[in-house]
């Protein structure tokens, strides 16, 4: 967290740079944060965020509401896999 945000006691999903997802009623996630698309399909995505990966696995899977930070995934979400990327340690 930046100085700037710890003296404004702005958390760090606001900032910017930590993804955040919230999930409603496994039919809809809402995901910001996120840095680029790497694989879309009907039943699959793929998406990569600053520190890692989401996996998101269901059944007719759609990108929608999307914008340079946030977007919304829809359709029968049956699982969301993260993989974290230790970006401090990492050759």
């Amino acid at each position: 967290m930046s100085k700037l945000n710890s003296l404004f006691e702005i958390p760090e999903e606001v900032s910017g740079y930590v993804p955040k997802i919230t999930i409603v009623d496994f039919n809809r996630a809402l995901i910001e944060n996120y840095k680029c698309i790497l694989e879309y399909q009907d039943i699959f995505i793929r998406i990569k965020m600053n520190n890692g990966l989401i996996d998101i696995t269901g059944i007719n899977l759609e990108l929608r509401e999307m914008n340079k930070d946030d977007l919304i995934v829809t359709g029968t979400i049956e699982n969301i896999d993260f993989e974290k990327i230790d970006l401090e340690n990492k050759e």
